[in-house]
């Protein structure tokens, strides 16, 4: 199952709406918005509308003098023959989806471990993603591979047409690369299947026409036996149409044998209820707290990583912590949980990831926004016990993948500064050692990096990391670049960006990754700080990180710009509104940007729970007062803005990017504006389209603060 096509991110819940009142919060905003016609998908004249604006935008950027050499360096980085392949266990080998200029949609390739982690791997291929789309005359994208947990030789493969959340789903045979005759099939849809056994999938999906959720997810789940028609799969749940993402199916597999099966509803954004499918087939209600997300399996061990506070069997454990539950006690008495904690985080520290191996788990977690990584180890007596992997200080540690029959992890280790560097972790034994790194892009001896915390208007210290020559001169004349995004509890953490370096920091240029509240940087509370009504603290956490950088004559607005894609392009286009004096570039990318009408634009309805609702009159008055869409006035200076989508985008959508732009030409301000056809909530479906989104984006920031 894909849980993080759900929304913005792997730990961001779901939220409802119903559509009745959706409905009764529309009609007068159509009447007051003449732009809302670009609601409209693909018609015609959006079509020529959008034509007209990239022939714009295009005859401006792709005529600097700059950006032929930006989109030189951004294709040949992309498509590096000495990439880093990240490694993913299948069975007893590794696999890798792998992207070059010879195979722009991309392959699946196949190697032993000992073999992968060699100076130079043999490769074998196994599908061949552009000789199918060939083939078929489809704009196809790869969007993950699910084997069965009893061979891994059959998978269950997800393709989508030109990068959209829906997908088409077939079942693969490995071992000897086809698709299989007969096997599993699911057309375009958005949906969510795991292997119940070798011959039976857990389906999520719109069963019958209008079965979704107000935000378009599937809210029932079915048991699909092979060689049965569809309209043969037996219920097993069935959500609610009110639901905000829906329902889905997630199979545990400790890997040695023992699997649980589980039914995930999401009834709110944030809120979650478990089902576990008994010996029977049928789902009992788990007491799990509503604020809880199921991390994986060790052994006969459930692991639950809390967003709350929650109180079970006598003992309490606190927001952020690990726990883990008998998975026989749970199956036995699923409303009287006995949990044991695996993890509880200090006050400047959060989960960041669990990967489990056969016997242990591995857990990655921040420390001040610094990486860390752990191996914990069940103990007879039901504890657990931890020991620190010794890694790099001062990076990002990120997990990679684990073999759950055995006892390896892979983590990748980066910095601002330093090339990933993939590390091979026996959780047996402890030890670590790395075993692949990717070539450096740039020459970072010339750079340093700095973490540095700037006060909020309340006075919490905001901290962000700033990358510059180390022989900069503080005269506020850096042409600098903020990053942020800040929200769904998804923390912003640095990393290695050879474009970055050849396209920015070799050209003068300064980089800050601010992290701001919203995000999960330190745990749930971090990111509480900024849900709906309290969100102003997140676009004022932003402004003091600028206010810091100038005072500290780091920069001044003359050189001074922000990007954020996503709920970071929702940031960006607030910046813009609120705080147009204090930036001269500002790059809006995949953006919410009409929060009066968010709900009822793509899968907007199922982000009520982070941003409010305008069916709530408080909310819907703050939603108003932050719009950018709805902030925009005649007679201010705007900076001219940088604004990019995609019309494959059916996650945040590109009516708002566009409707936007149109605003700003209704105004009389200069803009600049860009939609590529295909890429899905990203910058680009394959390696050259991310490059040319990329080399726009670095060109216009080289014309605007260089």
């Amino acid at each position: 199952m894909r849980l993080s096509r759900y929304g913005m991110g792997w730990r961001t819940g779901i939220a409802a709406m119903a559509a009745v009142l959706l409905a009764a919060c529309g009609g007068s905003d159509a009447a007051r918005d003449s732009n809302q016609w670009l609601e409209e998908l693909d018609s015609p004249r959006v079509q020529s509308w959008v034509a007209a604006e990239n022939a714009k935008t295009l005859g401006i950027l792709e005529k600097d003098s700059r950006y032929a050499d930006n989109l030189a360096q951004a294709t040949a980085i992309g498509n590096a023959p000495d990439r880093l392949p990240n490694p993913r266990f299948v069975n007893d080998v590794i696999g890798n989806f792998w992207q070059d200029s010879e195979h722009q949609r991309g392959i699946w390739r196949e190697t032993t471990v000992a073999d992968y982690e060699s100076a130079q791997p043999q490769w074998k291929t196994v599908l061949d993603l552009d000789a199918l789309a060939k083939a078929e005359g489809r704009n196809w994208v790869w969007e993950g591979m699910d084997c069965d947990p009893v061979t891994r030789i059959h998978c269950l493969v997800q393709l989508s047409e030109g990068g959209e959340d829906a997908v088409t789903v077939r079942e693969f045979d490995r071992s000897i690369g086809q698709f299989v005759p007969d096997g599993f099939v699911l057309e375009r849809g958005k949906q969510y299947t795991s292997w119940l056994d070798a011959d039976t999938l857990l389906v999520s999906r719109e069963w019958q026409p209008g079965e979704k959720t107000v935000s378009s997810y599937p809210y029932v789940v079915k048991r699909w036996q092979r060689g049965q028609s569809l309209d043969q799969a037996v219920e097993l749940v069935r959500g609610e149409q009110s639901d905000g993402l829906g329902t889905a199916p997630v199979v545990l597999d400790s890997g040695s044998g023992k699997r649980v099966g589980l039914v995930v509803r999401r009834p709110t954004f944030y809120e979650v209820q478990y089902s576990l499918l008994g010996g029977d087939g049928q789902p009992v209600r788990l007491a799990l707290p509503p604020k809880a997300d199921v991390e994986g399996m060790v052994g006969n061990r459930v692991l639950v990583s809390l967003r709350q506070d929650w109180t079970t069997g006598g003992a309490t454990f606190g927001s952020g912590s690990l726990i883990s539950l008998d998975a026989s006690e749970m199956a036995k008495d699923p409303e009287q949980l006995r949990a044991t904690l695996v993890y509880a985080p200090g006050p400047q520290e959060t989960v960041q990831s669990v990967l489990t191996t056969r016997d242990h788990l591995v857990l990655t977690s921040l420390y001040d926004v610094k990486g860390r990584a752990t191996v914990y180890t069940p103990q007879p007596d039901g504890t657990w016990t931890g020991a620190p992997i010794p890694l790099p200080d001062n990076a990002t540690v990120t997990a990679v993948d684990s073999d759950t029959r055995g006892d390896i992890a892979y983590l990748s280790v980066t910095s601002l500064l330093d090339p990933a560097t993939i590390w091979r972790v026996n959780t047996a034994t402890g030890a670590a050692n790395p075993v692949k790194s990717a070539p450096a892009r740039f020459d970072s001896s010339r750079f340093v990096v700095e973490q540095i915390k700037a006060p909020a208007p309340d006075g919490t210290q905001i901290p962000y990391f700033i990358v510059h020559a180390a022989d900069m001169k503080y005269d506020g004349s850096n042409p600098t670049i903020m990053y942020a995004y800040g929200g769904f509890g998804i923390s912003s953490t640095p990393g290695y960006n050879g474009l970055l370096g050849k396209a920015w920091l070799e050209h003068g240029g300064a980089y800050v990754i601010a992290n701001i509240r919203g995000g999960g940087e330190y745990g749930p509370a971090w990111h509480d700080a900024a849900l709906k009504t309290k969100r102003q603290t997140a676009f004022s956490d932003l402004a003091a990180v600028a206010d810091d950088l100038i005072a500290r004559s780091i920069t001044t607005p003359r050189h001074l710009g922000i990007q954020g894609q996503s709920n970071g392009g929702l940031l960006m286009g607030v910046e813009f509104t609120q705080h147009p004096e204090l930036w001269n570039a500002v790059d809006i990318g995949i953006p919410l940007l009409d929060m009066v009408r968010f709900e009822q634009i793509a899968a907007g309805a199922s982000w009520v729970g982070e941003y409010g609702s305008v069916a709530n009159p408080d909310e819907r008055k703050f939603l108003e007062s932050i719009s950018p869409y709805t902030q925009l006035k005649s007679g201010v200076k705007y900076p001219e803005p940088f604004i990019w989508t995609t019309t494959k985008d059916d996650r945040v959508g590109p009516q708002h990017a566009r409707k936007f732009a149109a605003r700003l030409a209704e105004l009389g301000d200069p803009y600049l504006f860009y939609e590529a056809t295909q890429g899905g909530h990203g910058a680009g479906a394959n390696i050259d389209e991310k490059a040319r989104t990329n080399a726009l984006e670095y060109t216009y920031f080289m014309r605007n603060l260089m």
